[in-house]
């Protein structure tokens, strides 16, 4: 994301062929079949991190969530309801 913003501000400076030669090359190397292994590595990697960490994600969210439940239905104890 930096190599694009800086391939854009150089390219604008330089010009428009300047531009199309840094966007160019900067596909050249994205495109790369070791850059995109990399990357599927990193995404995969990621991937199994997320996978594997969900349940305990999925426990802390119900959990909190039961905590503001029980606090709100105390609170509503503590206050006479409004009549309709």
């Amino acid at each position: 994301m930096t190599g694009a913003a800086v391939g854009y501000v150089l390219g604008a400076r330089a010009g428009r062929r300047r531009y199309d030669q840094i966007k160019s090359a900067a596909d050249r190397v994205w495109n790369d079949r070791n850059v995109q292994k990399s990357v599927n590595d990193v995404v995969g990697t990621v991937q199994g991190f997320v996978k594997d960490k969900a349940p305990e994600v999925q426990d802390a969210v119900v959990g909190q969530a039961k905590k503001v439940v029980s606090k709100v239905k105390k609170s509503d104890g503590d206050e006479p309801s409004p009549s309709i």
